[in-house]
């Protein structure tokens, strides 16, 4: 796969929207933002015109995205577009620490931490699951 060249952003030329509605992103006169004809998001252009950002009150996250000719292309991915390693890494922490405490424990007791350990390999990643990926 070939690294993506990315282009200057011209503020007078016309460019889909990154938000994949079909619309159409016009210039916001006497500003460096663009608006889209269709879904009314405002983008304002960043990092000397190679990045437009999403202005939005309701998404916690600032999206931002770089043109490279035909499309867009998110240009600072977010938690919730790689949340494996997350959990991998959760995971493996929880491993680390619980791992010595079972094996040392009596049988009842280790019982007791082997359930515990289970439930949290399951309600940790179901929650990190959860926050990437709520609006």
């Amino acid at each position: 796969m070939r690294p993506q060249k990315f282009q200057k952003i011209d503020l007078n030329q016309d460019y889909p929207c990154p938000c994949r509605r079909r619309g159409h992103l016009i210039p916001i006169i006497l500003t460096e933002a663009l608006g889209c004809q269709r879904c009314q998001q405002i983008f304002v252009v960043q990092d000397n015109g190679h990045v437009i950002e999403q202005l939005s009150s309701t998404y916690p996250y600032k999206r931002s995205w770089r043109w490279t000719g035909h499309r867009w292309l998110v240009a600072n991915p977010r938690l919730g577009e790689g949340y494996l390693p997350v959990i991998l890494g959760i995971i493996l922490l929880l491993l680390i620490v619980w791992l010595p405490l079972v094996l040392n424990a009596p049988s009842s007791v280790g019982m007791i931490l082997w359930a515990i350990l289970a439930m949290l390999l399951i309600i940790l990643p179901a929650l990190i699951f959860w926050l990437a990926y709520r609006r």
